[in-house]
């Protein structure tokens, strides 16, 4: 029987394991998977240090959104750890001002006690038009924000806006790196996506149709289609 390959995966803001259970169960016969807390740091250096110290020492790393600038950060400060990458919905950019504008915005409004209002400001965003009707997919998101809470929201939102462009160390990645999102994705555009696949050297881009920014639990099995050929390539 063949070893299981160990795979760690990041959630994004306001998200927690909830976000890659389709790919935890799905891809289980292959990959020995773990999602790592990412509420406790308000830096990606803090976040990528407790990642490293509790992981494998060799094993796949997949990130999605802000998971996707914990794992850019990890493979910068160890590659020789990271076997393959995966960057869902992310990008290697810092924050234009209009996206550091929206984040003080949502600051602010958790700061004065109205954290419940930050999610439904954000679903537009997130998932497909065609979705914000979906009870059970808005409810999960809405399950992983409530437990993520005031203060992880802000943890995390600190080490956000602190990142800085990163597309220089993309051609330093040395491993077989999926670029994946979803066409419809506002918050990390296509285009990004096409940027970061150009710039690391053995990177391949696949693009979700008909979905937005949520790409693992809005198209589930296309996404583990991707990751599988990902893992066994």
């Amino acid at each position: 029987m063949t070893e299981k390959m160990p795979l760690v995966l990041l959630p994004g803001l306001l998200c927690d394991r909830r976000l890659w259970a389709a790919q935890t169960a799905g891809l289980a016969d292959v990959a020995d998977a773990s999602v790592p807390d990412l509420t406790r740091d308000d830096s990606f250096p803090a976040m990528a240090r407790r990642v490293l110290a509790d992981a494998p020492e060799q094993f796949a790393l997949a990130g999605l959104s802000m998971g996707g600038y914990v794992a850019q950060e990890i493979v910068r400060w160890a590659p020789d750890r990271v076997t393959r990458l995966a960057l869902l919905d992310t990008t290697a950019r810092a924050d234009t001002p209009e996206q550091s504008s929206r984040r003080r915005d949502l600051i602010a409004l958790s700061s004065r006690g109205q954290f419940h209002g930050v999610t439904p400001r954000l679903l537009p965003t997130l998932i497909h038009p065609d979705r914000l009707n979906d009870s059970d997919l808005i409810g999960t998101i809405t399950a992983m924000a409530n437990a993520v809470g005031r203060d992880g929201f802000l943890r995390q939102e600190t080490a956000i806006q602190a990142r800085s462009d990163g597309r220089a160390d993309l051609a330093r990645i040395a491993v077989p790196t999926l670029v994946l999102c979803g066409r419809e994705d506002l918050l990390t555009p296509l285009e990004r996506h096409e940027e970061m696949a150009a710039l690391i050297p053995n990177a391949w881009l696949v693009v979700v149709e008909h979905c937005g920014h949520m790409t693992t639990l809005e198209r589930p099995d296309v996404v583990n289609a991707a990751m599988r050929e990902w893992l066994l390539g």
